[in-house]
């Protein structure tokens, strides 16, 4: 309860991330202003931070007893969630498949958490439970000029690693064409995409969702797969490398540019980059995230945050929390919040809103999220690892991957970023439970 408020009303604070997008929480804002309308007893209080210091904050504040009844925390820093603590030492949250409890509805809101795409519930499961609803989501896609694969002879997006390169070969033998076929930016998150799709794991316990991921693996074979195919585009002149890490504007550049015809990039760019390739005279279209075809796809990397719950609230308290998370991922809203800001529609019912209203039939790049994130064929655990530390070990595989771009042997050059990593998860481990000091590393979250 908010001591000014009227003691008939219910205050749910919830601390959201801000991401670095113009106004981005006002349509949240909006839809707390509508679940107010619907629930008079209650009032939701956003409060938005920095999704970089938003963890910091969260555990500032239950270290006062002074914790928000919502936090979101960005999906690579979930063990972040899972080890923040209450005043009292218990864990600071508790999953929200536990606190609803088999209910089909909370205060008249409809629970969703069953109409959730497969794929997308099995990333927020951890420890068994579905422990955190998505709020914002993104996952890698694939961006191509049309224009040019068209004149290259290619009629169909590449599906597979093997097309990729075939659809590469077929650019390259354009006069006066791209100078290169593909780009896309040395960022440890396609690393991870990649070991997802393959079926294969980063860490112990499960990918680190049955109890606390201990050891890592750098020197898997679907990793060593995925940095040779990469490594054999850069050599064979059809990856283009910039030289920078983490270049997202300089390769969303070189396909607007017609540097190259191919590109992998975030979800998030679909409206920006339609809109771009228009603007320079290009059919551009967008696809699903070429896999090893050897394989099926069993899962998927999965950005953007998700709303934990926190522990031992007043039950009108939790109820309203539980209810606006509901009411956020209902069909009608989280279609506003998809088409205001990119997020990807990650449940059956809002998928269906959207075709009925012909969202998808004029804005058909949008079709392929949806796609993407159905595309899993599991295990489970297989859809991207839980770890601490996990922005600095993202580090260590780029600047290994860095290197195997620039001449260096990869299977010498990953196992010396596995004992990088190794080290920054120990360092992370001993932190959270208490043996060892908080490292600038500790804390730090990176989109």
């Amino acid at each position: 309860m908010n001591p000014g408020a009227p003691d008939e009303v219910v205050v749910i604070e919830a601390w959201l991330s801000e991401f670095p997008f113009p106004d981005f929480l006002e349509p949240i804002r909006e839809r707390a202003r509508e679940f107010e309308k619907a629930h008079p007893g209650y009032r939701i209080d956003i409060r938005g931070y920095s999704y970089e210091k938003l963890p910091e904050a969260v555990a500032e504040a239950a270290a006062r007893g002074a914790a928000p009844a919502i936090a979101t925390y960005y999906a690579g820093a979930s063990q972040l969630a899972r080890d923040a603590r209450a005043q009292d030492g218990s864990p600071l949250f508790v999953s929200v498949e536990k606190a609803v409890a088999g209910r089909t509805e909370i205060l008249g809101e409809r629970v969703v958490l069953d109409d959730f795409l497969p794929g997308v519930r099995e990333y927020y499961t951890v420890d068994g439970d579905f422990a955190t609803v998505p709020l914002t989501l993104s996952t890698m896609l694939l961006y191509a000029n049309t224009t040019v694969l068209r004149q290259a002879g290619i009629d169909a997006l590449p599906r597979t690693w093997q097309e990729t390169t075939a659809a590469c070969e077929a650019v390259a033998r354009l006069e006066n064409g791209p100078g290169h076929g593909i780009a896309w930016p040395v960022d440890g998150k396609f690393i991870q995409h990649a070991l997802a799709q393959q079926g294969a794991l980063l860490a112990d316990a499960g990918n680190g969702r049955y109890g606390r991921a201990t050891e890592l693996d750098l020197g898997s074979a679907a990793l060593a797969d995925y940095v040779d195919w990469w490594r054999d585009l850069h050599r064979d002149g059809h990856y283009l490398h910039t030289g920078v890490a983490e270049d997202w504007a300089g390769t969303f550049k070189a396909l607007v540019d017609q540097e190259v015809a191919l590109r992998f990039s975030s979800s998030f760019d679909a409206n920006y980059m339609v809109r771009a390739a228009a603007e320079a005279g290009f059919d551009l279209e967008v696809g699903v995230l070429p896999r090893n075809g050897a394989m099926p796809c069993a899962g998927n990397w999965i950005g953007g945050d998700s709303l934990w719950l926190t522990d031992g609230l007043d039950d009108a308290v939790r109820d309203g929390a539980l209810a606006f998370m509901q009411y956020l991922n209902s069909p009608r809203a989280a279609a506003a919040w998809h088409k205001a800001s990119g997020s990807a529609p990650a449940t059956y019912g809002v998928i269906a809103l959207l075709e009925e209203e012909g969202w998808f039939d004029l804005h058909p790049h949008h079709r392929a999220t949806a796609e993407q994130l159905e595309l899993r064929s599991g295990p489970p655990e297989a859809h991207g690892a839980v770890l601490g530390g996990f922005h600095a070990i993202q580090i260590a595989m780029m600047e290994a991957m860095q290197d195997v771009l620039d001449g260096v042997e990869p299977r010498e050059r990953f196992a010396r970023a596995g004992e990088r990593a190794q080290t920054l998860l120990d360092d992370y481990n001993a932190y959270a439970q208490g043996t060892g000091p908080l490292t600038p590393d500790c804390l730090t979250v990176r989109i």
